[in-house]
């Protein structure tokens, strides 16, 4: 198809093919996404809003431009900040263009903080390739010491986390020798510094325990703990190291890598070292659970003493009571055997009289009464003959066991100073003084010579 050219007489113009608008921004985003593709751009969020759906809907801006954004919901929920109007950022996006309205626009993949964006990555690539190499094993990690007679330090001179630190530790535990490694802990060649800092403090030994701190700030401030050469002295540290960095809410690969994190450096001295107060306090108590313990011991011992005390008894003493008891018992067994004869007699003599009333004559059994009565008596006076004659005997032999009565034949019994009986000439010596007991009265007397059996 030809169109004449109204205006001229010249041949006519071909005729330009007509495209739909659909056609034309469809194209056209197509030729935006397969040309630039995914790219990071940088610029301050504006005009930020957060649909029911969950997309977020926000301007991007410079100086000299701006462009619409879209981040769908299933890829902003995973965000790990809050974005906001005023918030200068690094979007990963594609370009595009919103074909129902024909405008221009960047689909967002992902978002970081600019400025911190790069080195983020940096720390997320390092933490995993450390962590994949067993850096952050807990089984590698070593323990505490409990008590620590030098702590070292690594930070800076003009670090107020220094000041806070030598606090902690004079309070706690103010026997402990501080040794501080200065290091510049922030800027350019601060991680060499540290790295240096710690291989020193592992030469020397001179300390048990190795604190590396600073204060808080932002990633860029903190970076030089991010350092693989700051890692890597951590790592092959002979000293147990205590990572005290930044606040809280910091981490550092120093951190992940260290036998122990502390979210501060103050909580750093405290895991350092141990409470003074603590101790002392801990110390009183087992003195106290002592001082009860051993005063129940003593108090129990002296209760057996004085039972074992009240049980012994002179031997002497001991025959004179077995004599008495004894002669005790032989009374006893005379009355108890005469009472028992009496109550048979009058039995007896009741028996016959009864049976004399009631006959009103001699029984023939009489004769035979009468001569078992006196058989009956007689047994009596037999018994107690025999009884007499057995406690006789066991006085008797009771006499023959009395000390006393071998003094009474002319002997002595000899004791020491310290009241032992002498047995044997090997128990005293020439010039020792002893004492004579004899049947009456006593003397003292000094040996002059001995002689062995």
């Amino acid at each position: 198809m030809t169109l004449a050219d109204p205006g001229h007489g010249g041949p006519p113009l071909p005729l330009a093919p007509v495209l739909p608008v659909s056609l034309l921004v469809s194209s056209a985003r197509l030729l935006l996404e397969r040309h630039l593709g995914l790219a990071w751009i940088s610029g301050e969020i504006s005009g930020f809003m957060r649909a029911a759906s969950g997309h977020c809907y926000f301007t991007l801006k410079d100086a000299n431009a701006q462009v619409r954004c879209v981040f769908f919901r299933q890829k902003a929920q995973g965000l790990a900040f809050a974005l906001a109007d005023g918030l200068a950022v690094e979007v990963r996006a594609t370009p595009s263009i919103y074909e129902p309205r024909g405008e221009f626009q960047l689909n967002v993949e992902t978002v970081r903080q600019a400025g911190q964006g790069a080195l983020y990555e940096r720390f997320v690539r390092l933490k995993g390739r450390l962590e994949a190499a067993g850096w952050f094993d807990g089984a590698r990690k070593r323990p505490l010491p409990a008590y620590v007679r030098a702590v070292g330090i690594v930070t800076s001179l003009r670090a107020a986390a220094l000041r806070d630190v030598l606090t902690t530790l004079t309070r706690r535990w103010p026997a402990a020798r501080v040794v501080i490694y200065p290091a510049t802990v922030q800027g350019d060649g601060a991680a060499a510094e540290i790295a240096a800092a710690i291989d020193l403090a592992n030469a020397r030994a001179e300390v048990g325990v190795l604190i590396v701190c600073r204060g808080g700030g932002s990633l860029e401030d903190l970076w030089a703990f991010n350092e693989e050469s700051v890692a890597g002295a951590v790592h092959r540290s002979t000293l147990p190291v205590i990572s005290g960095v930044g606040h809280e809410t910091d981490f550092t690969i120093c951190d992940f890598v260290a036998d122990a994190r502390a979210p501060t450096p103050t909580a750093a001295a405290v895991l350092a070292v141990p409470d003074r107060a603590a101790i002392g306090a801990k110390l009183a108590e087992l003195a106290r659970h002592a001082a009860r313990g051993t005063a129940h011991a003593l108090a129990t011992r002296a209760q057996r003493l004085d039972h074992a005390s009240r049980r012994l008894v002179h031997p002497a003493a001991r025959l004179r009571e077995q004599h008495e008891r004894t002669r005790a018992l032989a009374a006893r067994l005379e009355r108890a055997m005469t009472h028992r004869l009496s109550t048979r007699r009058d039995t007896v003599v009741a028996l016959q009289a009864r049976l004399a009333r009631e006959t009103r004559a001699p029984l023939p059994q009489a004769a035979r009464l009468d001569a078992a009565a006196r058989l009956w008596r007689r047994a009596g006076q037999d018994e107690l003959a025999r009884r007499g004659a057995r406690l006789d005997r066991a006085v008797r032999a009771l006499a023959h066991l009395n000390p006393r009565a071998v003094l009474e034949r002319g002997y002595a019994i000899v004791t020491t100073g310290n009241g032992d009986v002498v047995q044997d000439a090997a128990q005293v010596a020439r010039g020792d003084a002893v004492a004579l007991a004899f049947a009456r009265g006593g003397a003292s007397a000094t040996i002059t010579a001995s002689k062995d059996s």
